[in-house]
């Protein structure tokens, strides 16, 4: 039915473009949210959308649906957007190619989930967090399934089906005359999640963080768990992107083939990753995903890149011209990043230092210069190789592109959190601000 619908689009777009693209969605989602103490909103939701995109003479267009007996007037809206458009001899289409098997990205059992599981599922979180004398304050348990095709007159033909399962949950316990609070989170292909594992999880993060003590100013060796890596990490993805890099907005724009970073450390994106959170056969515009090699033992190789920003600079798509939605264009954009590291030093070996679990602020580090002052949540002072006690009130400040050179993994279990595969980071030096 949806091949049948976007042949029909597709051949309807040509009537009035040299070339033209159909990108359809189809998603099913089944959703329970916690407020306080109780399964606040329920819901089951269906969408399907059609993206238009259109070439006339160097000129692109785009127009989008959800009705599709709208087709004709969507494909003459994104005609006419082409016409109003400034020529660019760089935009163009996918070409017919072939795409790579991808394993893990598809549960039957989550295609198959009822909206009552959900719900049954967010109240075991809450009865998980109330048993560990904690009150849950927010939260939620998430369920889908999406079925992308994109078609073009290139002859792409790329059909792909997809599931996730995600559980949320934030937490707080009395702390004196305040709250110690925490949060979970964890997100797979597969319904492999434990809602009792995340609660248990950000419960003991909120238990162990009360009566948290101040620390001195200094730089000290810090841990960055995997969610304080991974938000640090969104900084570095955007010296990546193309677009930024051939805009001069990227610190690494004349650094190709040269050391960046630690000779420990290697960084891919990759498409194709077994169960990867954003793995697909193609990206958002029907290039064969794969992996591509951004860092390799310190020295910076590749960029990310989607069609029109490889044609501006004379290289290939590496399949990363994502997509949010139907109605959305794409860009440039992560597929899975990958994080290695040759050498480790964990917690054990550390004599003075601090764990920190997670971070607030990393959406307002300086995405060129890679400066950053985030506060540290959830952090705890490190002696001789133990976690001695909770810290309150203490910054982080320094620059993503010097950790990178200057870090080990403290830990070889990587977790997936959004597009970011990583260990724990260990920094050898860090500005703690208490």
């Amino acid at each position: 039915m949806i091949k049948d619908l976007a042949n029909q689009a597709l051949d309807q777009a040509l009537k009035g473009a040299d070339q033209a693209e159909i990108y359809l969605e189809i998603t099913e989602n089944v959703d329970a949210t916690i407020q306080n103490d109780q399964v606040d909103f329920a819901k089951e939701a269906y969408s399907m959308g059609v993206g238009i995109r259109v070439i006339c003479g160097d000129r692109m267009g785009f127009a989008y649906t959800t009705q599709t007996e709208r087709i004709t007037e969507t494909v003459a809206r994104a005609v006419s957007n082409a016409q109003s458009n400034l020529v660019d001899e760089n935009f163009a289409f996918a070409s017919k190619s072939k795409y790579p098997q991808i394993k893990g990205v598809f549960d039957k059992k989550i295609d198959t989930l009822e909206l009552e599981n959900t719900i049954e599922l967010g109240k075991v979180m809450i009865g998980t967090v109330i048993d560990n004398k904690c009150q849950p304050t927010s939260g939620g348990v998430s369920a889908g399934c999406a079925k992308t095709l994109i078609m073009n007159s290139e002859g792409v033909n790329c059909e792909d089906t997809s599931t996730y399962f995600s559980g949320f949950v934030a937490v707080n316990i009395p702390d004196g005359e305040g709250v110690s609070t925490a949060s979970e989170s964890d997100s797979s292909r597969k319904l492999d999640i434990d809602p009792e594992k995340v609660a248990n999880k950000a419960c003991e993060i909120a238990l162990n963080s009360r009566g948290g003590k101040s620390v001195q100013t200094g730089d000290m060796e810090v841990i960055m768990d995997h969610h304080a890596a991974a938000g640090l990490l969104s900084t570095f993805s955007q010296a990546i992107n193309g677009d930024n890099v051939q805009r001069g907005r990227s610190i690494y724009f004349d650094k190709m083939d040269t050391k960046v970073s630690s000779s420990s450390l290697s960084i891919y994106d990759d498409g194709t990753l077994k169960g990867g959170l954003y793995s697909s056969q193609c990206d958002g515009e029907g290039t064969p995903t794969q992996k591509t090699a951004i860092i390799e033992d310190g020295i910076l190789r590749n960029f990310l890149y989607d069609i029109h920003t490889a044609n501006k600079g004379n290289v290939q798509s590496t399949g990363n011209g994502m997509r949010a939605s139907f109605n959305d264009m794409p860009s440039v954009s992560l597929s899975n990043l990958i994080v290695n590291f040759k050498d480790f030093k964990e917690i054990s070996e550390i004599k003075d230092g601090l764990l920190v679990t997670d971070v607030l602020g990393a959406h307002t580090a300086n995405p060129i210069s890679g400066d950053f002052s985030v506060e540290a949540m959830n952090a705890f002072k490190i002696e001789n190789g133990e976690l001695v006690y909770p810290i309150k009130n203490a910054m982080l400040s320094g620059n993503i592109f010097s950790l990178l050179k200057d870090s080990k993994a403290a830990s070889q279990q990587t977790r997936q959190l959004g597009p970011f595969v990583v260990p724990p980071l260990n920094v050898s030096s860090l500005r703690v601000v208490g």
